[in-house]
Parts: structure tokens; sequence; C-alpha cells
């Protein structure tokens, strides 16, 4: 029997961290061909291991300028753009029939305004905010299947919106005073930042704080967890840089409504991630690890209570560059073409 035609990818934006990832794990699915890798810049065609050099070898494939005419055949396109780009591109995708998941914020928020007011753009593509999904497939797995538009969540919402999700939907916390504290490596700024303050000697021996009372995921979170609760739901988030080059740990401080025993918590969040391939749920006392999870799709998580304050503390680490953006994504692309979700991402971290 003739095997099946393989799904022609293309990456549009391939030369970043993002895109590099993409390709990596592009390379080893077993129903996915990256065809065609493009480039946002009019530059000479790049040999992709100029850009990704752990990558040589392993493709001829060329990061070439954009054309459209270089979308023919296209089946599926991962758009790891910087944000505004992604809005002027996905429409005529989407009209020749190509299947999208975009990497960047533009198709992440249900209104145009709150995207508007948060990345100080005017929307282009604001009639196609109601037809795309949030691409979080522990919480919008039915909708991914269908979907034709996946805008592939934030890195550091992952983290936060697996952490409270099993609470919120019951409702057994205070919507009104959720706190967020998150530390990320440096690579979740991106390849292309040179402000002073990246640079290694700024960095290295630092751990700051950025985006304090107004980062840009603050309504993505809300967003997501309102719809969860079916009621407004408010969360202080503050983002910390660290020096690594890549993880996202997050501490989430929830107060509980009516007293619950830690191990009864353990069982809510054990029913509703049993299923779920890429969460691990921590035996009680355990702590997650960056270093357990940076090079795999898995998010790890643990809940602690404090009782004297009646305060629930929930831990959760990711490797902010897979299943914070690139895995994630691919998990949603599994979905959507009705692979097996766990379709090239099925590998463990790395060690030491």
């Amino acid at each position: 029997m003739a095997s099946k035609p393989r799904c022609r990818i293309a990456i549009v934006g391939a030369t970043g961290y993002t895109g590099g990832e993409l390709m990596r794990l592009l390379l080893q699915h077993p129903n996915a061909e990256p065809v065609a890798l493009l480039r946002l810049s009019s530059e000479e065609p790049l040999p992709l291991h100029k850009a990704h050099p752990h990558l040589r070898k392993l493709t001829q494939l060329e990061c070439v300028p954009y054309d459209e005419k270089l979308l023919d055949g296209i089946d599926a396109a991962f758009l790891a753009v910087p944000n505004g780009v992604a809005m002027e591109l996905a429409p005529h995708l989407l009209k020749r029939g190509i299947k999208v998941v975009d990497l960047s914020a533009d198709f992440r928020f249900r209104e145009a305004s709150t995207y508007e007011r948060w990345y100080r753009k005017t929307h282009a593509a604001a009639d196609w905010l109601p037809r795309a999904v949030y691409g979080l497939p522990e919480l919008h797995r039915h909708q991914i299947r269908e979907a034709q538009l996946v805008a592939n969540p934030g890195c550091y919402p992952v983290s936060a919106l697996l952490a409270l999700a099993p609470l919120v939907r019951r409702k057994l916390i205070r919507l009104d005073s959720l706190i967020i504290d998150s530390k990320s490596g440096v690579s979740g700024a991106g390849r292309s930042r040179l402000e002073v303050g990246y640079l290694f000697t700024e960095l290295d021996n630092d751990f700051r704080a950025y985006g304090v009372a107004g980062h840009r995921h603050t309504p993505e979170m809300e967003q997501e967890l309102s719809a969860l609760a079916g009621e407004p739901v408010r969360v202080t988030f503050t983002p910390h840089l660290v020096p690594m080059v890549r993880g996202i740990f997050t501490t989430v401080y929830a107060t509980l409504i009516e007293p619950l025993s830690l191990s009864d918590l353990y069982a809510l969040y054990a029913r509703d991630y049993a299923d779920e391939p890429f969460v691990r749920l921590l035996e009680a006392g355990e702590l997650p690890r960056v270093k357990s999870v940076v090079g795999s799709n898995f998010c790890d998580l643990a809940l602690f209570m404090d009782e004297r304050t009646h305060r629930v503390i929930i831990l959760s680490a990711l490797d902010n560059l897979i299943k914070g953006a690139a895995g994630n994504a691919i998990q949603c692309l599994n979905l959507m073409f009705g692979w097996d979700e766990r379709a090239g991402l099925w590998q463990g971290g790395l060690a030491p």
C-alpha cells in the first residue's frame, strides 16, 4: 500500500528562536514535512544552518524572502512573526485554504479593542478574530480540531492557565485577587533584541522584574480565565528575567473561598489532567524544576497549601520555546489534521 502523503508545511519567520524550534521538531514529525522557509526581509536566500547551526545537514532548505507564489500546494503555515505582521499575512493564506497557526498575539483576543489597547496597533483583520481559536489544547481541544486559524498562546499564559484552570472553572478561589509571579529565561525576549539590558554582561548574575503592573500577557490570562469562570477574573501578573537561556517557572497564589484539603485539591487536578499527554502533576511535596522540562513539551505542576492564610500555591514549569511556543503550536497542528496529539513531540527533556 502506498504511504499517505505528508502534510506540506510553511514556516514564516524561520530564522528566529521559535522558527528554529518549529523546524527542529517538524524534521522528526511523522506526518508533516516543512517545505518552505520564509523570511520577511528581502535579502538573499539564507541556508537554514546559517541561522540555526544546530540543524546543519538535517535539511537542504533555505530561508527565502516571503513570496505568496511559494505557498502553492502548502497545507498549513506557522507564522512565527512579530506582533502586527500576522494580521496582514493570515487572511491571504486562509483564503487559499491554508490552515494557519499564528504564534504572535494578533489573533489571541476576542475583541480588537483589547488588542489595540495593549499592543498599540490598529487591528487589520478584526473580522477574523471571532473565527480564531485560542490554541491551548488543554482548554480548547475540540474547537482546535475544527479550526482554520489558531492563535498560539503566549508563553506566560500557558504556564498560568494550566496552573489555575481546575480551580477557576469550579470557582473554588477568589477571582479578584489572583497573583501570578513568573520567571523566564532570556530566549523569551526573542532573537532580535539589541538593547544593552540583554547583553550577557548585563544579564549574568542578575535577576530583575519587567512589565510590572502592565505586561501584555495580563489581558490574555484574564480573558481565558474569565471564560472558564463565566465571570470577570482579575490577576496581578509580574514577570522576571533570570540568567538562563530557556524555561519558565511560575508561582500562583490564590485564596480559597471555602476550606479544602491538599489531598482534595490534588484529586481535582488529577481528574482534570489525567488524560492530558503534556501536563504532569507531580507527587505531593515534590517541586517542579525547569531542568526537568527544558527540551520537552511538558508542563510540570505541583500544589501546596498555606493553611494560615487559606491560600493555594501552584507551581508550574515549562520550556518557553516548546510548550510555551513551538511545541504547543505543533500540538495544535496535530489536532487540526486529526493526528495523534503527541506526534513529533513525545520526548523527555534534556538532562543534565
